[in-house]
């Protein structure tokens, strides 16, 4: 990928974010609690199966 190309996709990124930000807080909330929730099952995921190794 061309180092003018991935400027143009992250810009276009951080303005699309930046846009349903200002224009939807609630659902952009709503979003990212539920990323952050995927997170952490996987992360719970993780940490069940390392302790069951050694257990």
């Amino acid at each position: 990928m061309s180092p003018g190309l991935k400027k143009i996709l992250i810009f276009g990124v951080v303005a699309l974010v930046l846009f349903f930000l200002i224009t939807r807080p609630t659902e952009s909330a709503d979003a990212v609690q539920a990323a952050l929730g995927w997170l952490r099952d996987g992360a719970e995921a993780i940490v069940t199966f390392v302790q069951s190794l050694f257990s």
